[in-house]
């Protein structure tokens, strides 16, 4: 079995770039050992990397097309066997053949309405082989369009609200305050969420520099306060010098208010910034005041919503004024609950202190949630594969997948519209893994045992895989070639083929043009292009911007030979928020003021009583109570991106008795007769899994901490109760959405129990190929 090592390669080692999501690096072979080697120039790495030498070769990896017994036996349609059935291998003529009749039969019987191109844009670091855009571009020229998904799981309320209040999330998450900037200029960053660098770590398209954790010890060397709103301490690294406030998960909005109170009550708000760049403060200010509804969100009030000192809230809203002060707003925070308003009320307490556009002020929402934030912006394009034109209208916010399948021809609010969900009679993904992202796990799978026909790419057997019709063998990325790159990073890296396909797996792309010729699509499709004519020609829009700077621009050979590209970088401005400050009424906002939203009539006439006018304290319907006393906190893993490569060394070298690890405070452990490295069972009325238990007193003893992306692992324990064996937290959140305005996923929290699990131990059976016959 191939391992991965990240030492200094020996000199007979040839060593090639590519890249990943977590970081660019170079790669080559020492016998059978794969040697992984970081960027030279990268002063943090990320150890992700060293998933990659298991994993290349794992016993996971699907090696030849493969067919559901069930499907190929009784032809299309609903079947319960989905996800439990026999697989029966097959060539890929003759699999290509009976996919696209398939696909032929539900496009002229059904139309393109009743096709939905699922997949996730993280499968790969790569502009060309990006799954998303593969499958994408193939529905849309050759079948005619799907219907796609909006926004994302991670940024699913606050994409649509963003807009309403100031700007895209483009605009004010990635062209905004700099790390640069808050080296020099910051004296308080208010990290509600906080900044985890296990977060920021990861760039879509590759990152070469990770520069958060230099950033935030040269911040607070120089005097930056960083003062970290989270139920977990470890949500900012211990080079930022921060103040914990272990505030009551789901509890920011409170907390925001509170602040804001206390400055109106000292009259210490910024008036005049008020009254020149925002709009609907007085509606605001009659809520935040009490005067509307009778209860002043003052810091008594949210004192014990947030289960903070009172005293301390007051002296925080003080410690703020005249001071250069920056707000940030994690995913995690609009990933629950009303998750539209903390994102909405970051920014009106930003506004209140008057910082907005200046340097290393305002406010940044996601900074530390993504290595593209804080960055500079390149100077030059990168090209995208481009996806053709969708003929279909209908849509779903990505997160209603399950809601879409069980119950066609609904009724669903978004952003301010009804719509209709289609009915959906295929569903094509590639990349993706739902079973990682989505909620209510046995009510996804329910969902996709509805459809006629699942199609899914895969390098492994993902749940979502196993959920399959047909399973088409994809490579991974060390076995193709692509061009790493990102907007934001001026590492542009030609990303060499490390290693051969494994079994018969071919690339998305060339699976699309055998399709598409099936189809009679292929031109529209490929455009007569093979892969190395895609790289140039996708390269060639980079080459035009550096000569049109004129600056050198080498060709395309030049470029692949050398092996990356180093990009020239903007000088930063500040973006769009700094332009408005500079000049309020020829850099108008785009909303229907041209200013900051403090309030929005538009958002109140879609009249959802569960995202008004204004941002506002919303209880969460599903807190903890008596029978689910405890908070399950369901963030991202350190070990892996999302749920790739879970079966790899380095994620595998953090589980215990091959289980994900769930981490809880000692007094809530002690209380339920639970040691260090027992197994525990966390359960709640949506269901259950098993997980080792770390305790750890640097976390709220109201709540536990289990990441997602263990791959679902689905057993019956002996009360004959369903469970997952592995520790998937997903089987536990609730399938509910944000809001009827952004219908966002609300899986970071939920309330659980959790009990030592004193029965014997199921296997772990998630990496295991299904059975074939």
């Amino acid at each position: 079995m191939p391992s991965s090592s990240s030492a200094q390669a020996s000199p007979d080692v040839t060593m090639r770039p590519h890249s990943a999501h977590w970081g660019v690096f170079s790669a080559g072979w020492r016998g059978n050992e794969l040697v992984v080697r970081p960027h030279p120039g990268d002063p943090d790495p990320n150890p992700l990397i060293d998933n990659f030498g298991t994993a290349l070769r794992h016993p996971a990896r699907v090696t030849t097309p493969m067919v559901r017994r069930g499907w190929l036996e009784d032809g299309p349609g609903a079947d319960p066997r989905r996800g439990r059935d026999a697989f029966v291998p097959m060539p890929w003529e003759e699999v290509l053949d009976r996919l696209a009749q398939e696909l032929q039969r539900v496009q002229q019987q059904h139309g393109c309405e009743a096709i939905f191109g699922g997949s996730y844009g993280w499968s790969s670091a790569g502009r060309f082989h990006h799954a998303q855009s593969q499958v994408h571009r193939f529905l849309n020229t050759t079948l005619g369009g799907y219907v796609r998904s909006v926004n994302s799981y991670s940024a699913g309320a606050s994409g649509p609200m963003l807009p309403h209040v100031m700007g895209t999330m483009e605009e004010v998450a990635r062209r905004n305050v700099t790390w640069e900037q808050i080296v020099e200029h910051t004296d308080v960053v208010l990290a509600f969420g906080g900044m985890a660098l296990k977060n920021s770590r990861v760039a879509s398209g590759g990152i070469s520099q990770h520069i958060e954790r230099r950033s935030m010890r040269d911040a607070a060397a120089r005097g930056c306060r960083f003062v970290s709103i989270s139920p977990l301490k470890s949500d900012l690294p211990d080079e930022a010098a921060f103040d914990w406030w272990p505030a009551v998960p789901g509890t920011d909005t409170a907390l925001m208010l509170a602040l804001v109170h206390q400055l109106v009550s000292d009259g210490a708000h910024d008036r005049a910034f008020i009254d020149r760049y925002c709009d609907g403060w007085t509606a605001f200010e009659a809520y935040l005041m009490g005067h509307s509804d009778g209860v002043p969100k003052s810091c008594a009030w949210a004192a014990p919503i947030c289960g903070l000192p009172q005293q301390q809230l007051i002296d925080l809203a003080r410690s703020l004024v005249g001071k250069r002060v920056l707000v940030v707003v994690a995913h995690s925070l609009q990933r629950s609950e009303h998750g539209e308003q903390p994102v909405w009320m970051g920014a009106v307490l930003a506004a209140a202190l008057g910082q907005i556009g200046l340097p290393g002020g305002g406010y940044n929402y996601a900074l530390g949630t993504l290595a593209h934030y804080g960055k500079r912006n390149n100077a030059v394009p990168a090209a995208a594969l481009p996806q053709g034109d969708n003929g279909v209208k209908a849509f779903i916010p990505v997160a209603r997948i399950s809601d879409m399948l069980l119950n066609p021809g609904q009724p669903f609010d978004y952003n301010g519209r009804r719509h209709v969900y289609p009915h959906i009679r295929l569903a094509y993904w590639a990349g993706g893994n739902p079973f990682h992202h989505h909620q209510d796990l046995k009510r996804l799978a329910e969902a996709f045992r509805t459809l006629d026909t699942f199609v899914v790419h895969e390098i492994a057997w993902t749940a979502t895989a196993r959920h399959a019709d047909i399973v088409l063998p994809t490579t991974m990325t060390l076995e193709r070639e692509d061009i790493g790159a990102t907007p934001t990073d001026p590492l542009m890296v030609a990303m060499h083929r490390i290693a051969e396909p494994h079994g018969l797996a071919r690339d998305d792309y060339d699976i699309f043009c055998d399709l598409a010729r099936r189809l009679g699509g292929l031109q529209a499709f490929s455009e007569g292009r093979d892969t190395r004519q895609w790289l140039a020609h996708l390269y060639e829009r980079t080459r035009t911007g550096l000569e049109a700077l004129g600056m050198p621009a080498p060709d395309f050979e030049t470029f692949w030979e050398h092996g990356e590209l180093l990009l020239p970088q903007r000088d930063d401005d500040g973006g769009l928020l700094r332009a408005f400050r500079n000049d309020p009424e020829g850099a108008r906002l785009a909303t229907p003021s041209g200013k900051i939203q403090i309030s929005s009539p538009t958002v109140a006439s879609f009249g959802y009583a569960d995202c008004p006018g204004h941002p506002a304290w919303l209880p969460p319907k599903h807190a903890p109570d008596a029978d689910w006393p405890l908070w399950l906190v369901a963030n991202q893993p350190h070990t892996k991106l999302h749920s790739q490569l879970d079966f790899g060394a380095h994620s595998q070298a953090s589980k215990r008795q091959g289980r994900e690890v769930c981490t809880l405070h000692p007094a809530a452990a002690v209380a339920r007769g639970i040691r260090q490295g027992d197994i525990i069972r966390l359960f709640n009325e949506v269901g259950a899994c098993l997980a080792s238990a770390n305790l750890c007193a640097d976390m709220r003893e109201d709540v536990v901490q289990l990441p997602t992306g263990a791959w679902y692992d689905p057993v019956i324990d002996a009360q004959g109760r369903p469970m997952c064996a592995h520790g998937n937290p997903n089987v536990l959140t609730r399938d509910i959405g944000t809001s009827s305005l952004a219908q966002g996923c609300a899986g970071q929290l939920c309330s659980v129990q959790i009990e030592r699990f004193d029965e014997a131990l199921p296997p772990i059976r998630a990496y295991e190929p299904p059975p074939a016959n």
